[in-house]
């Protein structure tokens, strides 16, 4: 199922369009920010396809049955740049266990990359709902790579994954190779360039969250 949050309109596109902005995004804490606030959102809305059971919670003056999330959860992220994301999602859904991925792009002369996995960190993923953040979803590359790493871990009931933007491409290839997979955005953008940057998109997402790195 594909999930385009801008479908509708709301505040979500107003904190896209700053980080799209190149007038904005030296502003590192707003940047930072506003990938905490769409992590919320998404958090918020990812809740609705949760299982739930009904308790009965004790007030000071009786007793209100209300209905709570009945599943585990586990939040993934890709190292660096996703971690703004994964602390938004994780401020809505705070019971949830955390893995992080450490994946970077690995650049060859020809133009042509790979994606290398230096470091993985993950609970029991048996029977779990798991969340995989990335915030710009390119290729797919990553994507696929670390769902793959995941796989030696358990095998998990109910697979979402939730970028800020997600190129045609990539929304396709996620299509292709998890159909039963929830793939949430709040924008998709139709152009690669032939390094496989997303345009419009808004540039390196982990770059402008904390700093240019040396490039490899």
């Amino acid at each position: 199922m594909i999930h385009n949050i801008s479908k509708q309109n709301s505040i979500a596109n107003q904190f896209l369009a700053q980080m799209r902005d190149v007038h904005v995004q030296n502003n590192r804490l707003l940047f930072r920010k506003n990938m905490e606030r769409i992590g919320n959102i998404l958090a918020y809305e990812i809740s609705k396809y949760f299982h739930y059971k009904e308790v009965g919670i004790e007030t000071p003056l009786g007793i209100c049955n209300s209905h709570i999330p009945d599943e585990k959860i586990i939040l993934c992220t890709i190292l660096r740049a996703g971690l703004p994301l994964h602390f938004g999602i994780l401020d809505y859904l705070d019971d949830a266990g955390n893995a992080f991925v450490a994946a970077y792009r690995k650049n060859h002369k020809d133009g042509t990359f790979e994606i290398n996995l230096e470091y993985i960190t993950c609970p029991d993923l048996d029977g779990v709902t798991l969340i995989l953040s990335d915030p710009m979803l390119a290729t797919g590359a990553s994507i696929e790579k670390t769902l793959e790493a995941l796989s030696e871990y358990g095998q998990y009931s109910q697979l979402h994954i939730a970028s800020i933007i997600a190129s045609s491409y990539g929304v396709k290839q996620i299509q292709r190779l998890y159909p039963k997979a929830h793939l949430w955005m709040v924008a998709e953008d139709e152009e690669l360039t032939a390094k496989s940057y997303i345009v419009p998109g808004l540039g390196d997402s982990g770059d402008l969250a904390f700093g240019r790195k040396v490039q490899e």
